[in-house]
């Protein structure tokens, strides 16, 4: 179903997951325009994470609205069918914070596999992989395995499978938190520059820096819930909420 007038690529309305007695989520609303970056910070458990798995299908929400351009994915709780979800799926990536690559796949069949299944051109494929392996700073990394890569490396061959697939909005759950400090630079340099060609993103991150300098807008959870959000500066610089004020002073020190 369509709805019209909506200029949002992604918008999430009152969306509701529990598990057990546990309520992960509790009314949460939010949406993402084209073009930007909306980073989402809070303490951990505090539900970032099982948002993105939601908003990917990764998990099942149990109440709330998820639209892609207008169209909806779930309403109300309620699902669209099995093809329509995977035609859904179609429109973003993922990238984790453990990677995920296949072990026994070299970096170009890791960034080439999906595509090629999906039916389009393995020349066309294998050109474009090669394309990301350059901008990814890989070049001369092709034939190497995963476990001949660093922790930053591994993490931006994952980054050019998911860009592999050409999708319209990209989803990153902790990025870094798998990496050491100089490691998580490299990561972070890619997705500034992603952000600089206006690809649309979503990054659940605990880098304060890099979300106050990268973002166009800025989420707060805590305890399941949107605690604050809005204009990055004004998130970091003049929070209004208590809960925001605590948790932004751990990383003054």
């Amino acid at each position: 179903m369509d709805e019209k007038k909506n200029p949002s690529i992604l918008s999430i309305r009152k969306l509701e997951k529990q598990f057990g007695d546990n309520r992960v989520l509790r009314d949460i609303s939010l949406s993402v325009e084209r073009g930007n970056v909306l980073s989402i910070i809070g303490p951990s458990g505090s539900g970032k994470s099982t948002l993105l798995r939601c908003a990917s299908f990764l998990e099942r929400a149990d109440g709330g609205d998820i639209l892609y351009d207008g169209q909806y994915a779930v309403k109300e709780g309620v699902y669209a069918s099995k093809a329509e979800l995977n035609r859904f799926r179609t429109r973003f990536g993922l990238v984790f914070q453990n990677f995920q690559l296949f072990p026994h796949y070299s970096v170009m069949k890791n960034i080439c596999e999906a595509p090629i299944l999906h039916g389009e051109d393995r020349a066309a494929v294998e050109a474009r992989a090669l394309e990301l392996i350059r901008k990814m700073g890989l070049s001369g990394k092709e034939k190497a395995y995963p476990y001949q890569l660093s922790g930053g490396q591994q993490q931006r061959v994952a980054i050019a499978r998911a860009l592999a697939m050409k999708p319209e909005i990209l989803y990153f759950d902790e990025p870094t938190s798998a990496l050491d400090p100089e490691l998580t630079g490299e990561v972070l340099k890619v997705i500034r520059q992603l952000a600089e060609e206006k690809m649309t993103m979503v990054v659940v991150t605990h880098e304060m820096p890099f979300a106050k300098a990268v973002s166009n807008r800025v989420i707060f959870m805590a305890g399941g819930v949107i605690v604050e959000q809005g204009d990055p500066i004004a998130v970091f610089e003049n929070p209004r909420e208590e809960r925001t004020k605590q948790f932004l002073r751990v990383f003054e020190r």
